[in-house]
């Protein structure tokens, strides 16, 4: 059974120096591993640029967003490049959620004609491998199916969803 993730809702601060974001202030997220745990952590861009990247070990994805006002509804508005980077970055990944998480990207992709379902082979014990394709492009990529149901993957998807608006 894949295990569940729970990202801890960002307060409107930064994870480096604490300060308090303030209303249409830009800053930088980021999604990484520690401890096999995923987390989401906001910067100021102050501290973002005080600190090399290569000094924040396991991130899996960066973005830039700003605050929003409180009354202003969050859109959803993802560059399909942060969606692919973080897929390709999970390859490979043998946790559980991990390959979860990058099977409903694999889907999300998927949906958007970004991805593409060529075949699927199953392994001698069990497991289903999807090979797949970015359009485009001749690369196979291998995506587990880690035969969630449907309420697991709408908790997934929710959850990605959440991650990417900046509600988590």
């Amino acid at each position: 059974m894949a295990k569940e993730y729970n990202f801890s809702k960002t307060y409107g601060q930064c994870s480096a120096c604490q300060s308090t974001m303030v209303c249409d202030q830009e800053f930088m997220a980021t999604i990484r591993e520690q401890d096999e745990e995923i987390l989401r952590e906001d910067y100021c861009l102050a501290c973002w640029q005080a600190k090399p990247q290569d000094a924040r070990p396991g991130i899996l994805a960066v973005w830039q967003s700003h605050v929003h006002k409180p009354e202003e509804k969050k859109k959803l508005f993802v560059d399909d490049e942060l969606l692919i980077n973080f897929f390709q970055r999970l390859e490979g990944s043998e946790q559980p959620a991990k390959i979860s998480f990058r099977f409903v990207l694999a889907l999300v992709l998927m949906r958007k004609r970004l991805l593409v379902y060529d075949r699927m082979e199953k392994k001698p014990d069990g497991l289903e491998i999807w090979r797949m394709h970015f359009k485009g492009s001749d690369q196979s990529h291998e995506v587990i199916d880690p035969h969630m149901d449907e309420e697991k993957i709408a908790e997934a998807s929710g959850s990605l969803g959440q991650i990417l608006e900046g509600q988590l």
